[in-house]
């Protein structure tokens, strides 16, 4: 039932420009499946689902590229257990990382390419992130967030 379930979340994402988690779940609903809030959290969590900015200057889910799909479960592992703690100021995110492991995190963070972010730079334990603009920052502090849990 998971499984088909988030097929399904694929596909709606595929055909349709779906901005929030509670649109999701209607048409989910719409398509047969009994779903709460939690439950669609937890599959775009698991399907690594990011949101993009539309065509239409809106953001809306997306399936993440091959890139990032093919991120394999240790470098996830090995980013969240570098990092230390963040903070921010304006567009700029400094990442504080274990020593040595800046270059590693910094990596991975680029292969995602979330268009968010302009770059980032690295030095032995401190990664640099520019992003696009402030309004954004939340939205990637966000994303990062859940990748450390």
């Amino acid at each position: 039932m998971k499984s088909t379930r988030q097929n399904t979340i694929l596909e709606i994402i595929r055909g349709k420009d779906i901005n929030t988690q509670e649109e999701l779940a209607d048409e989910l609903r719409s398509g047969g499946f009994s779903v709460t809030q939690a439950t669609v959290s937890r599959d775009i969590r698991e399907l690594r689902l990011v949101k993009v900015l539309s065509a239409g200057g809106k953001y809306k889910y997306a399936a993440a590229d091959k890139q990032e799909n093919g991120l394999s479960e240790r470098f996830h592992r090995i980013f969240s257990e570098s990092v230390l703690g963040m903070s921010h100021c304006y567009n700029q995110i400094v990442i504080r990382t274990l020593s040595g492991s800046a270059n590693v995190a910094a990596e991975m963070i680029d292969s995602l390419r979330w268009p968010e972010i302009m770059g980032t730079l690295a030095g032995d334990n401190t990664i640099l992130m520019i992003v696009r603009s402030v309004d954004e920052v939340d939205v990637v502090l966000k994303r990062i967030d859940d990748m450390l849990r």
